[in-house]
């Protein structure tokens, strides 16, 4: 089933090669980033990043091959054997594909544009990649820190020269070239600048690269390919390649203040240091390395992006194009469609000391372009994915008491939620979106997405005392309630007359051209987890509503050829390859019957997330799909998508300590904890008896220890109304 689980098997057991000894010698025998795997993911379509990074940087630097489809995303996927470079920015997990900038490649002769490799010849941890190249025969290794890529390239004794390729027009995915530069400063020195569109439409790197011996041009293809050679080879070669977003100036900066050396094993333990301080802020207790591995890997992959986008100058390019100069450390890549969900309120657990920064980021961007971010990319909007999801984040963060300035980031959501573009209009007009009103489709998905972030809009509205506003935002957030049919209790496309959208079929799926976004009436009809139990309310009885919750587990049927991919990792209709279906399971909680939820939570770690290249059932959406297993996996989740309700699920680990900052952990403990014995019996929180099958924020951060009983059977623990969430 899985073609490559030998190759798997034999490099995610090999750790060590050769030449790579080394660099390798740096690692701490029990550290966290031993347990990091990141291949889990390169394969399938995971669409995950592979090489060498530090947590949150703007340096991705790793392996980037020709873009053959889809699956392409970042750049690599494990059934590739073609490199074009190694480029300094990529993407991570994501369903459209861009960067790839400034892609270096040693090379064997002046016309080379690619070399072949074998996946057997890779290593790869936590900020160090490394691979031998047969043409040439060289030994590559890359580390970075944030805003500066780190290569060693030893060549072998058998070759005469070396030569390096700088390609300024290769791009990932939708990335097209628009304009770029060199400019030869010193023998070692060049520098240079790379301007392109695509996902993000308007895109500037600016590079500073310094080499340990100098080099020559040999070959110039105009202002966007340059090979230069080395002087000298007997020893390695070491690149340092400083980039920012702001100027060549910049980029220089950059590389003086994170990188003045040359040290290039310091350099690569400390990037496993910082890996190891994040890593480490949640450290689990099982007898299972497996599922150890899964979970150290997903922790990893949720700290990829949002990358920092600001210069050690302070200064940055703003939504508006232009340069800014900030006291806070600026961020791109939000992918908030899907990170609002679970890898941001992760964030707000585990990396408390960036959150004033995000909301900073926030408040700027909206400053800058007139609304709250949707799906930001290297400084640009690109308006990916539908709703309000900016809002959704931004209000968690106020709620859970990180942002300063709450009046300004109410301002920043009300007016965001008041444009008249992306179907807004609509909603004021009609207070729901009319399926034949609007030409871009997808009216169910929309209005369900718009709900969830006024009600969001509307608790902080409550919290600063605005009651005409919280009144209004609350109204439209129990919006979803157009669109329930309650004949055939699913969520429907609906017309501007009222009537519903026919035919219909609650399985088929069109992708972006039906009433949902890359998903069908199955999976939509869930989308209310700011208001779980209105949407019970709509059902003819409690009863019904669990039913209807049984069935979606269980049933099958056809959802058609044009149905979105994204559609993956099915259990009956749950979807759990594509976010609007992550908080499904902890539905039952909410009608007392959080045993079911156990079952089902277990089954999805189980059967969903492996330690494989495709390890993953969907796409690794900048972290989303990890957050959601870290959290699961731990035993928290948070349904609402703001104000820090986390609901209590089956935990894998025996224990699991959280530093949630200020020196506090929380403890979660699964006493009798095992593959049969999923189900909780009964908890304390701090020695006290404790029912609810929820926590707030509140309980989490000022630390303290959850203890749960675990049994091989349902019990009566959390199934009271007065102790559901």
């Amino acid at each position: 089933m899985r073609k490559f689980n030998k190759l798997f098997l034999a490099m995610a057991m090999t750790f060590m090669s050769g030449q790579a000894m080394a660099a390798d010698a740096c690692q701490h025998k029990n550290a966290f980033s031993n347990y990091v795997n990141p291949w889990i993911g390169t394969g399938g379509h995971g669409h995950v990043f592979l090489g060498a990074n530090v947590p949150f940087g703007l340096v991705q630097v790793g392996p980037t091959e020709h873009t053959h489809g889809w699956d392409w995303c970042s750049g690599y996927h494990i059934s590739d054997s073609v490199l074009v470079g190694f480029g300094h920015t990529h993407l991570s997990g994501t369903g459209i594909g861009d960067l790839g900038d400034i892609g270096f490649l040693p090379v064997a002769h002046c016309c080379a544009t690619e070399t072949k490799f074998s996946h057997a010849n890779e290593t790869v941890r936590p900020g160090y990649y490394a691979i031998r190249l047969q043409q040439p025969n060289v030994f590559v290794e890359l580390t970075a820190t944030k805003r500066v890529g780190f290569h060693r390239y030893t060549f072998g004794a058998d070759t005469q020269k070396g030569m390096l390729r700088i390609d300024l027009r290769q791009g990932t995915g939708w990335d097209s070239w628009r304009k770029s530069a060199f400019n030869v400063e010193s023998p070692t020195m060049i520098t240079g600048f790379r301007q392109s569109s695509g996902w993000a439409r308007n895109q500037h790197v600016f590079f500073a690269a310094e080499f340990s011996t100098p080099v020559k041009v040999k070959k110039q293809v105009g202002d966007t390919v340059m090979v230069v050679a080395f002087e000298d080879i007997s020893k390695p070669v070491m690149i340092k390649c400083g980039i920012s977003a702001v100027s060549v100036e910049d980029a220089k900066a950059n590389l003086k203040a994170e990188l003045p050396g040359w040290d290039f094993k310091a350099t690569v333990a400390a990037a496993d240091e910082a890996w190891n301080e994040e890593l480490g802020k949640i450290e689990v207790e099982t007898d299972d390395e497996t599922v150890r591995t899964i979970f150290y890997t997903a922790l990893y992959h949720t700290m990829t992006a949002p990358s920092v986008f600001s210069d050690v100058t302070g200064n940055y390019r703003g939504a508006d194009g232009k340069v800014h100069h900030g006291d806070f450390t600026n961020y791109t890549t939000f992918s908030l469609w899907d990170t609002y969900r679970a890898a941001h309120p992760l964030m707000t657990l585990i990396h408390p000391e960036k959150q004033k920064d995000m909301a900073a980021t926030f408040l700027h961007i909206f400053e800058q372009q007139g609304k709250l971010p949707v799906w930001h990319l290297m400084g640009n909007e690109t308006d990916c994915m539908v709703g309000n999801p900016g809002a959704a984040v931004l209000a968690d963060m106020v709620l859970k008491g990180f942002v300063t300035d709450k009046e300004a980031a109410f301002n920043a959501m009300k007016t965001s939620a008041m444009l008249d573009e992306r179907s807004m209009d609509l909603l004021k007009k009609y207070g729901y979106l009319p399926y034949d009103k609007d030409s871009t489709f997808q009216t169910v998905a929309k209005g369900l997405e718009y709900a969830l972030a006024d009600d969001c809009i509307a608790k902080v509205a409550k919290l600063l005392g605005k009651k005409a506003d919280y009144k209004y935002f609350y109204n439209r957030s129990r919006g979803y309630k157009h669109y329930f049919d309650r004949n055939t209790l699913f969520m429907r496309g609906r017309g501007s007359d009222g009537s519903f959208h026919e035919p219909f079929n609650p399985f088929k799926s069109v992708h972006t051209a039906d009433d949902y976004t890359e998903g069908n009436a199955w999976q939509y009809t869930w989308l209310v987890p700011h208001d779980v139990h209105g949407l019970v309310s709509m059902f003819p009885s409690e009863k019904r509503f669990i039913e209807k919750l049984d069935s979606l587990f269980i049933v099958s049927g056809d959802m058609g050829a044009e149905a979105s991919p994204d559609i993956s990792g099915l259990i009956g209709q749950y979807a759990h390859g594509n976010e609007p279906s992550h908080h499904i399971l902890y539905m039952y909680n909410y009608v007392g019957q959080p045993w079911k939820a156990a079952k089902l939570l277990r089954q999805t770690m189980k059967e969903l997330y492996f330690n494989d290249f495709d390890g993953l059932s969907g796409n690794e959406d900048v972290g989303q799909m990890s957050a959601w297993y870290v959290m699961s996996s731990i035993g928290l989740y948070q349904v609402e998508p703001a104000g820090g309700k986390y609901i209590i699920g089956s935990p894998l680990f025996n224990e699991a300590k959280v530093n949630v900052g200020g020196g506090k952990t929380f403890t979660v403990k699964a006493n009798n904890n095992s593959k049969e014995n999923i189900y909780v019996q009964s908890a304390k929180l701090n020695g006290k008896p404790y029912a609810k099958t929820y926590l707030m924020h509140q309980d989490i951060v000022k630390g303290g220890v959850l203890e749960l009983e675990m049994g091989n059977k349902p019990s009566s623990w959390g199934t009271q109304p007065k102790n559901r969430p």
